[in-house]
């Protein structure tokens, strides 16, 4: 690969948009120059800086899909947003555009593609999908990326789909011995872990249904609780469980791989960067999708996971009807537990990343060859 290649990311607002960039970026770094289109105000303004990049800001706003005012003030921010993007890109002239998904994708594709079209740049640009189903900007955008990249294929994405697997953070690669990870917590060795974690925000009906079921006791027999609450549930939650015994609660974990070398069995929402990890380290997982998520997406993901039989999926109201209880119990008696993880560790070995950089050098090749 040559060494001046140039990589622009655009994508954000959750870790399941911005992780996989990361991934992407961390293996190009000794080859490449890399940059980050984001929004100033999520969750890419802390995480891309963090892992040594630079991020242009730019202006998005989700699309809407009614007629109404804020039909308006999403056009008005998008197409500053490509205002703001043709400037950007016309600068940095990237070779890649690797989108990974978020509203934000919009503004800098159509910026790209409009110079493409102006012979301004000769960008090659490729759409990341986690999920099992692709969300609205990434539809728009289909007919302007010249292939897509990711794990469930969609009758929409025709030719263009190559099946890649989703990057994890490379960190899971390096995970702690399973001892040393829950003695990092403070948890006990002897006994099996759930590990509780909401995505980066947290989730508070997850949350609560795990309180419910510490606090009455409900928690089965030689099992503790690694419960990672998001930052603004972590004071109020630590105050109620405080003296709870079999317990560790923490408000974000940065090492998620110590966090899931301590688990036996998770506990989460079914977002598309939590489940490519799952997949890529072999971890079964009870999944509750997320009621609001863009087009039911996560309840896709997750009934795509657990047709593989390496998870089980409950409902967010039957989880506040307090059904986790009678789920976990039935998850971790022996027979079932171990067919879980069994079928969770058919899952790993692929190697996504991997996958996306023979794809790169493919492109680049090809490109080389075509000047």
């Amino acid at each position: 690969m040559a060494a001046q290649l140039s990589v622009l990311f655009a994508g954000g607002g959750t870790g399941g948009h911005v992780y996989p960039a990361i991934a992407i970026a961390d293996a190009l770094r000794d080859r490449a120059e890399i940059a980050f289109a984001g929004s100033a105000h999520r969750l890419e303004a802390q995480l891309v800086p963090e892992a040594g990049y630079p991020l242009h800001t730019v202006s998005s706003k989700p699309i809407a899909r009614r007629v109404s005012f804020d039909l308006v003030r999403s056009a008005f921010a998008n197409i500053f947003g490509i205002a703001q993007s043709l400037r950007m890109v016309d600068r940095i002239r990237p070779d890649l555009l690797i989108a990974t998904g978020g509203y934000v994708c919009f503004p800098v594709v159509v910026a790209t593609r409009l110079l493409r079209a102006l012979g301004r740049v000769s960008t090659e640009i490729i759409l990341v999908e986690p999920n099992a189903r692709p969300g609205l900007t990434n539809r728009l955008l289909l007919p302007l990326v010249g292939e897509v990249w990711g794990s469930f294929d969609d009758v929409r994405f025709g030719k263009k789909f190559i099946k890649t697997g989703v990057p994890v953070r490379v960190s899971l690669t390096h995970r702690p011995r399973r001892e040393a990870a829950l003695a990092s917590f403070g948890l006990d060795a002897k006994k099996r872990t759930l590990l509780v974690m909401g995505g980066s925000q947290g989730a508070r009906s997850i949350n609560e249904a795990v309180v419910a079921l510490v606090r009455t006791h409900a928690l089965p027999e030689d099992w503790q609780v690694l419960l990672v609450t998001g930052s603004g549930e972590y004071e109020r939650l630590a105050a109620t469980l405080r003296d709870e015994p079999a317990l560790a609660i923490v408000p974000y974990v940065h090492d998620v791989g110590a966090a899931y070398a301590a688990a036996d069995l998770v506990l989460a929402r079914a977002g598309a960067s939590t489940l490519a990890e799952l997949a890529a380290i072999g971890l079964p997982a009870l999944l509750v999708p997320y009621p609001h998520a863009a087009g039911d997406h996560q309840n896709v993901n997750a009934r795509a996971f657990a047709a593989t039989g390496a998870g089980v999926v409950l409902d967010d109201a039957a989880l506040a009807g307090g059904a986790l209880r009678e789920v976990l119990a039935d998850a971790v008696v022996p027979e079932r537990l171990l067919a879980l993880q069994m079928a969770a560790r058919s899952l790993a070995g692929g190697d996504a990343l991997a996958a996306v950089l023979a794809r790169i050098d493919v492109i680049v090749r090809r490109n080389q060859a075509a000047r």
